[in-house]
């Protein structure tokens, strides 16, 4: 049975740290509207994998079957005229399923591959097809691996040991902002960057600010570093005339610009007054603050980091 053209289905594979497992299902539940306690997601919302730091794999769903022999007979149907390969996706666990060594799996792809009329290229192909079980049934499609190109941004001219990792950064900007068309954000704490610099590299419409000048300056050096072209502003979030779709608010607690719960507080009332929804980055638990300020949180999660935990809450 061959899925209906006009309903596109994406399987997603995950990899991440035991201690990642709470912000993944949040970032999860941002781009699909649901989360799953396993390694993969079903989905008909298509994102690029790339943009998540723990998105391993997309298959793009062409037929789904319950035996081989239903997808090799399938495949022949396809007439391509660019290059491909066949790669099986089984090279872990994947959910209750069991991963499918290595031998087996080149013999599968080999034997997709001969049921496809075209050329086959294993070096570099111009197309790659998926194949992965699941649950006791096979899914065939467009593969599409997830590159980290956040990887480079690991190493910045300037570096605080209080802002967030660069992981934990990409997928804040993920929950703040899944679709990016259309969207305005800003990040009014920016300090060095760290979130700017990994929306930007995911075509995220977003600016910054900070009321230390030389912290500007750094994000503004770190943001160039990477080649890419952001706006960094001097000053408070007070400042702040125009409104946004969102805003990112990783509430201050270094030595260069630690805030009181007073401060603090100021900071949430502006961000109330600026944007539609927020995304507010914590050390403490500030949800009467946050409620006060006129939020209500309708998603949350503890990003870890071996002993020191930050909130992630999503307020709108």
């Amino acid at each position: 049975m061959s899925n209906e053209q006009n309903k596109r289905k994406f399987i997603y594979t995950y990899v991440h740290h035991v201690d990642e497992y709470d912000l993944c299902r949040m970032e999860m539940r941002s781009f699909f509207s649901l989360d799953s306690q396993a390694n993969y997601i079903i989905s008909n919302t298509k994102i690029d994998p790339s943009r998540s730091p723990f998105i391993q794999d997309r298959l793009e769903v062409l037929y789904e079957e319950n035996n081989l022999d239903n997808i090799k007979s399938l495949v022949k149907n396809l007439k391509i005229d660019e290059t491909y390969k066949v790669v099986c996706l089984n090279n872990m666990d994947i959910g209750a399923t069991t991963k499918i060594h290595q031998p087996e799996r080149r013999l599968i792809e080999r034997e997709i591959g001969l049921c496809i009329e075209g050329e086959p290229d294993l070096d570099h192909p111009e197309i790659v097809f998926g194949l992965i079980f699941i649950d006791g049934k096979w899914y065939f499609g467009k593969h599409m691996k997830s590159v980290s190109f956040w990887r480079k941004h690991l190493h910045k001219p300037h570096m605080y040991s209080t802002a967030l990792s660069t992981r934990v950064a990409r997928a804040v900007a993920n929950i703040a902002v899944p679709q990016p068309q259309n969207i305005r954000a800003i990040d009014p704490c920016c300090g060095i960057g760290t979130v700017i610099i990994e929306a930007l590299s995911m075509g995220i419409n977003m600016e910054g600010r900070d009321i230390n000048y030389h912290v500007c300056k750094g994000s503004r050096e770190n943001i160039a570093y990477f080649g890419l072209t952001g706006k960094i502003t001097l000053g408070p979030i007070s400042e702040v005339k125009e409104h946004y779709d969102v805003a990112i608010i990783d509430l201050p607690y270094n030595l260069f610009t630690h805030s009181s719960a007073e401060e603090q507080f100021d900071i949430l009332k502006h961000a109330r007054r600026i944007a539609d929804k927020v995304v507010v980055v914590t050390i403490e638990t500030i949800d009467d603050m946050i409620e006060d300020a006129g939020f209500v949180i309708s998603d949350r999660c503890i990003a870890k980091k071996q002993t020191f935990l930050r909130q992630i809450l999503l307020c709108e």
